[in-house]
């Protein structure tokens, strides 16, 4: 990742207005799930900024009124070609916000219409799949300490620079439970996915991507917090739930969805950040914000794993890429 190009960008902002009171996030499916990471540290860090997340065509259809010269807009799509996400960078640059795009693909339509770009690894590995997320968490941190500062900034990097390491580590560790996940789960039709922080995207981006999506499985996502308020009436013995426990500040709210599903002998895989030592890389004043990180990276090998067992690949698709919609 270019951290140095992502202070350039925040820095260029910074001279062209030296007040700005909102940060957006935009985007549609998996890569406005990725935005999250970026969107929950400022709505939780910050005492001066507003802050937003949205999905694109909600944005073009029902603009904020509060979108102008003094708002930052951070929109995203993975191929760049997102048509609802290509015409929200577009509406934002035009109602005068400073737009910032994150796209794998330096050609494609969405980084040709925006002002800055920062363009992103995809393919070459695990930690490359984080990306994304890493480079708009960057940015909400670069922006903070802009413009409002940031104390545990260096915190922060250091973490930065001892993920991909942590992530490549963790992926090659997890084949064998990854296989029990893809067997435990190949016959289900529903699988509850929880969390919570930072990581209620990747849970998710996880129900609706990697299950609804790419196994046609269907997986309702619930807040760890909530699912004391409705949800846990569905949990008996065997139900199906997936769960994402954060190391951080949240955690408490995961455990307790935990120890409740246990004591109904409810199906379960926990995906726990602290067993992949998240903790070794990023101190307890940052590390809510990069639970995601691993997630994702140990999410993608489950996957993996769930689609041989199913023997559905994670590229089959009824509509998408094939029907006009």
């Amino acid at each position: 990742m270019d951290f140095e190009k992502v202070k350039t960008i925040v820095s260029d902002i910074k001279q062209k207005q030296p007040k700005i009171d909102r940060v957006m996030f935009v985007g549609c499916g998996a890569s406005m799930a990725d935005l999250y990471p970026g969107y929950y540290f400022i709505s939780h860090e910050s005492t001066k900024l507003l802050s937003s997340i949205q999905t694109a065509n909600e944005f073009n259809y029902n603009t904020p009124k509060g979108v102008g010269d003094r708002t930052i807009v951070i929109t995203a799509s993975l191929g760049g070609s997102t048509p609802e996400s290509v015409e929200a960078t577009k509406k934002a640059k035009k109602l005068g916000a400073h737009v910032i795009t994150l796209s794998m693909t330096a050609a494609s339509p969405i980084i040709k219409a925006t002002e800055y770009k920062l363009v992103h690894g995809f393919q070459e590995n695990y930690a490359a799949k984080t990306e994304k997320m890493s480079y708009c968490l960057a940015l909400a941190m670069q922006i903070m300490a802009d413009f409002e500062g940031y104390k545990f900034y260096d915190e922060a990097m250091t973490a930065f620079a001892g993920m991909p390491a942590l992530i490549e580590k963790a992926v090659k560790a997890v084949g064998p439970s990854a296989q029990e996940f893809g067997e435990k789960y190949k016959d289900e039709q529903k699988i509850f996915v929880l969390s919570s922080g930072a990581s209620l995207g990747v849970a998710y981006s996880t129900a609706s991507f990697l299950l609804m999506e790419m196994q046609w499985v269907t997986a309702p996502t619930v807040h760890s917090g909530e699912y004391f308020h409705g949800p846990f009436e569905l949990t008996v013995e065997d139900a199906p739930y997936l769960l994402f426990m954060n190391d951080g500040s949240t955690r408490q709210l995961d455990a307790r969805a935990l120890t409740f599903m246990q004591r109904f002998d409810a199906k379960i895989t926990n995906i726990d950040a602290k067993d992949y030592g998240l903790g070794e890389v990023a101190s307890a004043n940052v590390i809510d914000y990069f639970n995601p990180m691993i997630h994702t990276g140990v999410m993608r090998v489950y996957a993996e794993e769930l689609a041989k067992a199913r023997k559905h690949p994670l590229t089959k698709r009824r509509y998408m890429w094939k029907l006009s919609y």
